[in-house]
């Protein structure tokens, strides 16, 4: 090919990518667009379906919680933490709203408010990984070695300040688009904040967390596989730690790899159909990366023995109350009180 030709492929990939960025969405061509946004208004349909049923989980779960502390005066210690990890989540639920409400659009607002509802999630986010964090380190030592951490207060000030920390810090690469008081289409992670942003997002809020995570199970295995004793399968809370971690490490993780792609792409000169093909697929992942939320509410609700238990209380009430008047009981048992008496890490005081 002639340098002619190489100048004249290069000139028409950089007015398309410059095109795709700087053009609205109504001036493209209308087939592409609206492949975009109907997989994009899908997703949101799906969600919504998950997230109901998360936020009504999420809600059961904190009046089952209430219901324990009222009946027992106290938490152990891994219940406290299982508690703040459900509200946490119920919080990135609510959170998620913005992106419920106007997909396959986006929220007009401006640079300021977008970049203080990006600082609230990846706030709210960090603060459940650090809490599984917790979790772990509790499992593993059982009982927890450092007496400062067996302080609720101050577990909670260690895990707020270094979230908020780490969230100023992606808040300063991430840098609002344009002025702080212009109108613009809020974006939870733009792709226009480069690969940099995206990499450190993926390290700070992802990695960085698990790796933690990593090495707290397997010191835990490898201390007690010596003793010859049980780690994981010990407790209640044991099995439902691995469950939601996995669960959210894997719906995280889509996210952040999405977002490395798509930062990687603006730096390419890619054709207007494989952009918007690409957005589309942003929002996707952003819902995929909510869902873990609702995921792990459901989760913890159907695996969490006393929040499981309390679910059954509830529909034998409801089944109770539907029930007619009138209707006889014949079969009518009488079921003796059982008592059982267990040796699991809920001993663990406060």
């Amino acid at each position: 090919m002639s340098s002619a030709g190489v100048f004249s492929f290069h000139l028409q990939s950089n007015l398309s990518v410059d095109l795709v960025l700087n053009t609205p969405l109504s001036n493209s061509s209308s087939a592409v667009p609206s492949i975009s946004d109907t997989i994009a208004a899908r997703a949101n349909h799906v969600y919504s379906f998950l997230a109901g049923l998360g936020f009504m989980a999420g809600c059961f779960l904190l009046y089952s919680f209430i219901q324990t502390y009222r009946a027992q005066r106290r938490l152990a210690w891994l219940d406290c933490l299982l508690w703040v990890f459900c509200v946490l989540q119920l919080l990135l639920l609510l959170l998620s709203l913005h992106a419920v409400a106007y997909r396959p659009d986006y929220l007009i607002t401006t640079g300021l408010g977008c970049a203080a509802l990006s600082f609230a999630i990846n706030t709210a986010s960090l603060c459940s990984l650090l809490v599984l964090v917790l979790m772990a380190y509790v499992l593993t030592l059982d009982p927890p070695s450092h007496a400062l951490l067996r302080k609720p207060r101050v577990c909670a000030a260690l895990v707020i300040l270094t979230s908020i920390l780490i969230s100023l810090l992606l808040a300063g690469l991430h840098g609002p688009r344009g002025g702080l008081q212009e109108q613009c289409d809020c974006f939870m992670d733009t792709v226009l904040a480069g690969a940099s942003y995206a990499a450190a997002r993926l390290c700070l809020a992802l990695l960085i967390p698990y790796i933690l995570q990593l090495g707290l199970v397997i010191g835990g295995c490898v201390r007690q596989w010596k003793s010859k004793g049980r780690f994981l399968s010990g407790s209640e809370e044991g099995p439902v730690f691995l469950t939601v971690t996995l669960v959210v490490f894997f719906c995280q993780l889509f996210y952040s790899v999405a977002l490395v792609r798509g930062a990687q792409l603006t730096q390419q000169a890619q054709p207007e159909e494989q952009w918007l093909r690409e957005k589309a697929f942003l929002s996707v992942a952003e819902f995929v990366l909510f869902s873990g939320s609702s995921a792990s509410l459901l989760l913890v609700l159907f695996m969490h023995r006393p929040c499981r238990e309390s679910l059954h209380g509830a529909c034998r009430q409801l089944r109770d109350c539907c029930r007619s008047p009138g209707r006889s009981q014949p079969n009518r048992n009488i079921i003796a009180p059982h008592i059982e008496i267990t040796d699991t890490l809920q001993d663990i005081e406060s």
